[in-house]
């Protein structure tokens, strides 16, 4: 299980996570666009290019970001636009913490298993903070 820092830009990300790569050294370990998302996910032909999804590994921890997709709604606000990620154990351990964490707060998106493979959800708890859960299945090789 681990918490990790979630930043959403507003078509930004990748030249903020530019600048945090020159600043903490390291590879992207993954890095996709809007673009290489499934076409039935209504992105707008000017959002393509914005960043679906990165990660920067730093040390023990993953700094991971997105832009924000304005098929989704309005950006981000500055000083709100982030949230923690954690990654469960397991599919029932993602369940629990995030049936724990969105009690009395509000679902963002539900519990669902992802076109890239992780179970996922997002929710904010009742004190206004905005988690991740997700859980990886094991990758057959």
């Amino acid at each position: 299980m681990t918490l990790n820092t979630y930043l959403t830009f507003d078509d930004n990300c990748r030249e903020a996570f530019e600048f945090y790569q020159s600043v903490f050294g390291g590879e992207f370990s993954e890095l996709q666009t809007f673009g290489d998302g499934p076409p039935d996910m209504g992105v707008p032909d000017d959002a393509q290019g914005r960043i679906m999804h990165v990660s920067l590994p730093i040390g023990e921890s993953v700094l991971m970001g997105s832009d924000s997709n304005p098929a989704f709604g309005p950006g981000p606000v500055v000083g709100t636009n982030f949230s923690i990620s954690f990654a469960a154990a397991s599919r029932a351990d993602a369940d629990e913490k995030f049936a724990g964490l969105s009690a009395g707060g509000q679902v963002d998106m539900p519990m669902a298993e992802m076109f890239w493979g992780d179970y996922f959800g997002s929710c904010r708890d009742r004190f206004g903070i905005a988690w991740q859960i997700l859980w990886q299945p094991p990758q057959e090789d």
